[in-house]
């Protein structure tokens, strides 16, 4: 004769609290290698796997121009200080060493810079002394007691987490490497190291001091910062 079997009010306590610690310190590793620059925030996951189909970012959505009206202030260019920051936008040219500054869709102002000691390659890992590409926005600004005015930009994406994770495959990048963080845009502690094109950085762009003060007036959190080749 068949018997029904219950399980024991001691037993399903017991799992339900191993189960709690099992996702507990699931989560505080997951926390913790975020952190140190090993994965990305688990809400981007999914994205930088690419498990929903999507595609890389790799679009320039600014086109590049000639070096122009250095000698020029944007208040003069422009015509005013007053401007909708909503409009500013940035491209930088590693290959050109060069920053331009758009207002309206327009290239206003464009800038001498220099990078990391490889100004050429992409950014994968943390320590490569690479100025990474694509597009990123202005996650905040700030006075930097050595190099003026920092503007940090939103490194990393989930475009770049998705070509750290391929380097991993390919064999370019170690497992145990991390991805890095802390790029911005900044000014320097000399301002020969521009005029020399020394790219003397771990990886941001930088300008002359009275250049990234400038710049600071004109964007805001949110502006866009297309970085390519």
């Amino acid at each position: 004769m068949a018997m029904n079997v219950k399980k024991r009010p001691g037993k399903v306590k017991n799992s339900l609290i191993g189960l709690g610690v099992f996702a507990i310190a699931t989560g505080s590793a997951y926390f913790l290698l975020y952190r140190s620059g090993y994965l990305p925030p688990l809400a981007e996951l999914w994205d930088v796997l690419c498990l929903n189909g999507g595609t890389d970012e790799n679009s320039t959505t600014i086109a590049p121009r000639s070096f122009l009206n250095y000698d020029k202030p944007i208040k003069e260019i422009l015509g005013t200080d007053k401007i909708d920051k909503n409009k500013s936008s940035i491209l930088v040219e590693k290959s050109k060493y060069k920053l331009t500054f758009y207002y309206d869709q327009k290239p206003i102002k464009s800038y001498p810079v220099v990078f990391g000691a490889n100004p050429v390659d992409d950014k994968l890992k943390e320590g490569d002394k690479r100025t990474p590409e694509g597009t990123f926005k202005i996650k905040d600004l700030y006075p930097h007691p050595a190099w003026s005015k920092f503007i940090w930009l939103d490194y990393p994406t989930t475009s770049s987490w998705r070509k750290h994770f391929k380097a991993k495959k390919e064999g370019k990048i170690n497992w145990n490497d991390s991805i890095g963080s802390e790029i911005g845009i900044h000014g320097t502690p000399d301002d020969s190291l521009i005029e020399k094109k020394s790219n003397w950085t771990l990886g941001c762009v930088s300008l002359k001091n009275k250049d990234v003060n400038e710049l600071y007036q004109f964007v805001q959190k949110g502006t866009e910062v297309e970085i390519i080749p």
